[in-house]
């Protein structure tokens, strides 16, 4: 969006544009196609015109409308655009092959009447552009010289290619497709996102858990890190997934030495010091550690202050080195104070720490020279301002996350916190660091009652880095027949890796009247062998470059002496009398490599599938597999899903699949 645009450090200045500002651009040059004979009114209707495309194996069919004249189409398409029919009456179609081997060629709709207000051009229009339509020209308009777009869109390309030749634009722009970048513990399915938003898992598009441009910029990502994070991984025409960690280490690299810091508590528990009067000392503390010249600020320090509950244990380790009965630590920038008692409620929490202080260890050294090990940080009870402060995680629990089943529900945590003075007037969208805790931005939904921070990156704790929970001892690596006997995890079909692959190579299997030997794109480094029986069913020319699903973790099979990667999975039964098998399609929009999944079948697959689990993991599943009466692969009865649709086959219906 141009707000995620402008949140990047852009600035469109005049040149920003909006689509409908060429509507009128469009409807005219929808006459010339018309007026050339390219474009006809269709009267059938959208559920009609759907039949009639055909599939990837038949051709189209003709609509009964498409030998209209010249005339009788302009008469049509102006009361279209006068608001003289319905909606869904009639659409306008770009005349070109109903027997073109790309879906997408098969006569096209380039404008639909829809009866509804436009948030620009109000209730001027009845009848808009559709997409594949509008995009090219508005490209043309505002003279793009190369449009970019994800790999979903390279069979739109011939499309955007053929309104280009066949109208009277200024350029002719060329698109140029690439693949879309995928982070570990994210989702980018718009789809998906949609559904975060709509069920309320996250508070909108601009949630900081979003992997959106504006969830990112409210997080307090910068948008030079953001920047530099795309510099360093580049651009790939392949499917790939970038681990989250280093977009988080390009952020902190770009704010690191921007951010000033500050004092603030996010569990606070009080101090009071006993010996100390109730005079304030007012400090002198650099606004970053390492720059002087973001110069210095003023923070008070009082009798009672605020530290975080994990810097004080009662009954301490030996690698604990912060607050505990007895032991002295530094409060950073002010002095040394030592622990003499706790106070604790009825229920025996610790609710007050007493503790002394060193008045000749203002500024937080001792004069006499003796060493203290721990150093934490505080926030005067007095003057502190008390604020929220949002803990953010990653938004699902797996690296691979395969449905809004795996939301991580501990992604967002609401804290009361404590902050230092110097932080009463913030502007939105300022990053500090809080000392030791991490950096946070101001968010939006700061007011001049409520200070807001979102956490953008957090810091390591030493302590609990030393103190986790030590590794067990790995145990030995089962034997290949206890492997094979070991009761997985998950659901047969959750064991079963199917992903959406794409043929990149067919050829018949020399020495074999029944095989095909075939390259498959799985979206992994080398596409992989797999030999398929499907030599006397599908021709050829249908097999090459086309979407399949492949189950991927059977064991390797030698067969015809070709060693077989995997298995394309097929529907077979009775059409018309006949027996067909065909070949289960994903839809168009599927990601190469992405796994095909089914309501409440969740889980880690399994790396392998040995032949020995053949019978017990894999015969089951096949079992359950079929197709609907509309040709939806299923797995007891749930559709096999992917990012784009469901899969689908093109004639069996109530068929197995195997």
């Amino acid at each position: 969006s141009t707000q995620s645009t402008w949140g990047l450090g852009g600035d469109w200045g005049e040149h920003l544009h909006y689509a409908s500002d060429y509507f009128d651009t469009y409807f005219d040059w929808a006459l010339h196609l018309i007026k050339t004979g390219f474009a006809y009114v269709d009267d059938q209707t959208l559920v009609q015109i759907r039949e009639n495309r055909g599939s990837l194996f038949k051709p189209g069919i003709d609509s009964p409308f498409r030998e209209r004249s010249v005339e009788e189409n302009l008469a049509l398409f102006l009361k279209m655009k006068e608001g003289a029919f319905p909606e869904g009456h009639c659409v306008l179609r770009a005349k070109i092959d109903m027997s073109h081997p790309n879906l997408n060629m098969r006569d096209p709709i380039v404008y639909r009447i829809q009866h509804a207000e436009h948030h620009r051009t109000g209730n001027k229009w009845c009848i808009y552009p559709m997409y594949d339509y509008a995009h090219g020209q508005g490209d043309a308009i505002e003279r793009i010289t190369h449009s970019v777009c994800t790999l979903e869109f390279e069979l739109h390309r011939p499309l955007y290619e053929w309104f280009l030749e066949h109208l009277p634009v200024p350029c002719k722009p060329r698109q140029i497709e690439f693949a879309r970048l995928n982070l570990t513990y994210t989702l980018m399915s718009k789809r998906k996102l949609l559904e975060l938003v709509q069920q309320k898992i996250v508070r909108g598009w601009d949630d900081p858990r979003m992997p959106t441009i504006s969830g990112m910029r409210r997080r307090g990502f910068s948008s030079q890190g953001i920047r530099n994070f795309c510099e360093r991984i580049g651009v790939t025409k392949r499917d790939s997934t970038v681990d989250l960690e280093l977009l988080l280490h390009c952020i902190e690299e770009d704010i690191q030495d921007k951010s000033a810091r500050r004092l603030a508590v996010l569990n606070p528990l009080k101090v009071r010091i006993v010996n100390k009067d109730d005079n304030d000392i007012i400090l002198d503390v650099p606004n970053h550690p390492d720059t002087a010249a973001m110069g210095t600020r003023k923070v008070p320090f009082s009798s009672e202050v605020y530290i975080e509950r994990d810097d004080f244990m009662e009954k301490p380790d030996n690698k604990f080195f912060r607050l505990a009965p007895g032991k002295e630590v530094r409060l950073r920038y002010a002095c040394l104070i030592t622990c003499t008692d706790v106070v604790k409620d009825s229920e025996g929490k610790i609710v007050e720490v007493l503790a002394t202080w060193d008045p000749s260890s203002v500024g937080g050294n001792a004069t006499d020279g003796r060493k203290v090990k721990g150093t934490i940080h505080w926030v005067s009870a007095k003057h502190g301002i008390k604020s929220e402060a949002r803990i953010y995680e990653t938004l699902f629990s797996k690296p691979e996350p395969e449905s809004l089943d795996d939301v991580n529900p501990n992604s967002l945590q609401v804290v009361e916190a404590v902050v230092e003075p110097a932080l009463a007037s913030p502007s939105v969208g300022e990053c500090f660091q809080f000392e030791r805790k991490g950096y946070f931005t101001v968010d939006p939904d700061t007011t001049a009652d409520r200070l807001v921070f979102n956490r953008t990156l957090g810091l390591r704790d030493t302590y609990a880095k030393e103190t986790k929970e030590p590794e067990k001892k790995k145990e030995a690596k089962p034997s290949a027949k206890e492997a094979a006997e070991a009761e997985p995890e998950g659901t047969p079909f959750s064991c079963c890796l199917f992903k959406v692959g794409r043929i990149v190579e067919c050829k018949p299997l020399e020495g074999s009247e029944k095989l095909y030997l075939e390259k498959i794109d799985l979206g992994e480094e080398e596409p992989r062998t797999i030999v398929s029986g499907l030599r006397q069913h599908i021709p050829l020319e249908q097999m090459q470059n086309r979407l399949v699903v492949v189950i991927a973790n059977l064991e390797k099979k030698k067969l015809a002496g070709v060693v077989s990667e995997g298995m394309v999975m097929c529907a077979n039964g009775v059409v018309d009398g006949v027996e067909k098998v065909e070949i289960i399609d994903p839809p168009e929009g599927a990601r190469v490599g992405e796994r095909i999944h089914c309501a409440g079948h969740v889980g880690k697959p399994l790396d392998v599938i040995k032949a020995k689990n053949i019978k017990r993991i894999f015969q089951p599943v096949l079992e359950s597999l079929n197709t609907s009466d509309d040709c939806v692969a299923r797995y007891e009865n749930l559709a096999w899903e992917t990012s784009a649709g469901v899969c689908r086959c093109l004639t069996v219906r109530g068929g197995k699949i195997a």
